[in-house]
């Protein structure tokens, strides 16, 4: 019997058929792995459609569903939206719009310091603008004013040396107004020697501001000033507080009745805090207890041995008190800021007894020995510091109140 097995033909046939069976094994293969790919391929671009769906029903409802609420208490509280997420709004506390328009020589440039330090703790917007010598405007700059101020991101504090300015007028939300006056005589001797000497700050800063001043005007005597009644010294220059609560009025610059009446009714309607210089202290707690989101720590602030060594180079040199005379003239001629000054006197002693405050002076306001008490209603120096022979040159009213001059 032959052995096929080993025969050669027999051997050519078996190798073809394995090849064959091999080749139609790596197309089925093949051919299912190209099945696979294709379905992954459906797969993925039904997890694509499935996202997309769940994203837009996540902001058409305004937040994500149930199931993933449920996932996130699950995983616990910080989530991506937690760490990536849009900022919670801040929730601005009522007013969250304030107007200082603060008074000339009476303690603006304190509060303004003090004001710099509280924004920053407080972190509100504070806006102080540099134009000193601008205070009535027109209509129309009164307009583009109020809504550069209503477009300042709120919590803000807006100041400057300006007249009242009505919102509601113009139909612009009215921020809430505050500030603070002080006795009308004080006022005036503070700016007279304050725009021929400066302050402490430099020994040639007076000339700079009044670089035009010639020797005989600088060096005039106050006496001879209101005795002889030069402009300086008289009306309408000496109507100067009135008109910052009148208004923006051509008849709140006319020392008369009208231009105080409607002081004293904006006063009333629209400023949140009317403040004396004399009782800064008070005005501050009082600030601190209306305003606690602006004010907060204020007082403790002003009290620190840093604050004081920033602000003691504010005080006017030179000041020195006019004869009694002189002062009853200078009385006489300002019968109507002081009628405003009482006013306001009186309003803010009944807001400290309403809020449990002592006030600080028991006297009349309305007396005209004033002139007696005109160096007693200042603040005294820090305990600490000494008055040099320069100081008592200056008077004994002026070294009272060197710390709190604007």
């Amino acid at each position: 019997m032959k052995n096929y097995s080993s025969s050669p033909r027999l051997n050519n046939h078996s190798a073809s058929h394995g090849t064959d069976r091999n080749s139609r094994k790596g197309f089925w293969l093949s051919a299912l792995g190209l099945r696979f790919s294709l379905r992954d391929y459906a797969f993925c671009m039904a997890t694509l459609l499935l996202f997309c769906l769940g994203s837009l029903f996540y902001q058409l409802n305004g937040g994500p569903p149930k199931v993933l609420l449920e996932i996130r208490q699950y995983l616990g509280e910080s989530t991506f939206v937690d760490d990536h997420g849009p900022p919670t709004p801040r929730e601005l506390q009522f007013p969250s719009q304030v107007i200082y328009n603060r008074v000339g020589k009476c303690g603006s440039r304190t509060v303004v310091l003090l004001l710099r330090i509280l924004a920053e703790k407080h972190q509100f917007n504070l806006v102080s603008s540099d134009i000193h010598n601008k205070t009535r405007l027109t209509k129309h700059e009164q307009v583009d004013l109020m809504r550069n101020i209503s477009t300042i991101p709120q919590p803000f504090l807006y100041t400057r040396h300006v007249h009242f300015l009505n919102f509601t007028r113009f139909r612009i939300e009215q921020p809430v107004y505050i500030n603070i006056i002080r006795d009308p005589i004080n006022r005036f001797l503070s700016n007279y020697f304050f725009r021929r000497f400066g302050d402490w700050r430099g020994e040639q800063n007076h000339l700079i501001r009044t670089p035009q001043m010639k020797d005989d005007e600088r060096y005039l005597d106050i006496n001879v000033c209101i005795m002889e009644n030069y402009p300086e010294c008289s009306n309408p220059r000496l109507f100067y507080i009135v008109p910052y609560f009148c208004g923006q009025h051509p008849q709140c610059r006319e020392p008369g009745v009208w231009a105080l009446e409607r002081a004293k009714q904006n006063v009333i309607e629209n400023f949140l805090l009317v403040g004396i210089l004399e009782e800064l202290e008070d005005v501050l707690l009082l600030l601190e207890r209306l305003l606690p989101h602006y004010f907060s720590d204020v007082l403790t602030i002003y009290k620190s041995p840093t604050f004081w060594k920033m602000g003691n180079l504010t005080g006017t040199v030179k000041k020195h008190m006019p004869t009694i005379e002189a002062l009853q003239v200078l009385y006489q001629r300002m019968k109507y800021e002081y009628d405003f000054y009482n006013f306001i006197r009186d309003q803010f002693h009944l807001t400290k007894k309403k809020i449990g405050l002592k006030s600080a002076s028991q006297n009349s306001a309305h007396e005209p020995d004033f002139l007696r008490e005109l160096s007693l209603r200042t603040h005294e120096p820090l305990e600490e510091e000494e008055e040099d022979e320069e100081e008592e040159d200056m008077g004994q009213e002026d070294a009272n109140i060197w710390m709190v001059q604007p």
